[in-house]
């Protein structure tokens, strides 16, 4: 198994997660803008491969990996809304992050600022939602998305004690403590 992306990224590391819950061999290729480009129809990571299968998003890897040992994505449709709407977070935070990089003033712009909006709004769910988290797909997704959103200092996180709970609480799983970013 060949699993390409980055050490930081949530997507990619949501991947690795599931495949060391079920102690699966395979490597990690690092792999940057112009690789994924040329390596995956989607043109990003993460994208898999084993075999004859070549995946090209997280979402079909990870079924994939719990399809392969015998279990499910997700157990209820409100765990896999959870996780698109999780998805949807981390998306807009990518982009506008990308942007921001690119010299786009982020706070001028009336897509970015709705998309602005839509990550507070996913964060306002999660806090409200964050009793009721499973160490399931949502949840590790949702860790995975706050532990990035720190490491790369995107946003402030202390109005949300609840996600700030289960940030602290998923760490002490060894799969999320094991995939950590790299320290900056």
């Amino acid at each position: 198994m060949h699993l390409y992306g980055s050490y930081t990224s949530p997507f990619v590391r949501h991947c690795r997660i599931a495949l060391l819950q079920y102690q699966a061999k395979f490597k990690l290729i690092e792999t940057d803008y112009q690789q994924s480009a040329a390596g995956s129809a989607a043109m990003r990571v993460p994208y898999f491969e084993h075999q004859d299968i070549k995946l090209h998003d997280s979402m079909s890897i990870i079924r994939f990996i719990r399809e392969l040992h015998g279990h499910r994505m997700c157990e209820t449709t409100a765990e896999y809304d959870l996780l698109l709407l999780v998805n949807t977070a981390i998306d807009s935070t990518i982009n506008l992050f990308l942007l921001e990089k690119s010299g786009v003033d982020i706070a001028a712009n009336s897509y970015t600022q709705r998309q602005s909006q839509r990550i507070q709004q996913c964060l306002e769910h999660f806090e409200s939602a964050a009793e009721q988290l499973k160490w399931n797909d949502a949840g590790i997704r949702l860790a995975c998305y706050l532990d990035w959103v720190q490491y790369r200092q995107r946003l402030d996180l202390r109005q949300y004690p609840a996600l700030i709970a289960w940030l602290e609480q998923a760490q002490q799983y060894p799969e999320f403590a094991d995939t950590a970013p790299p320290a900056a």
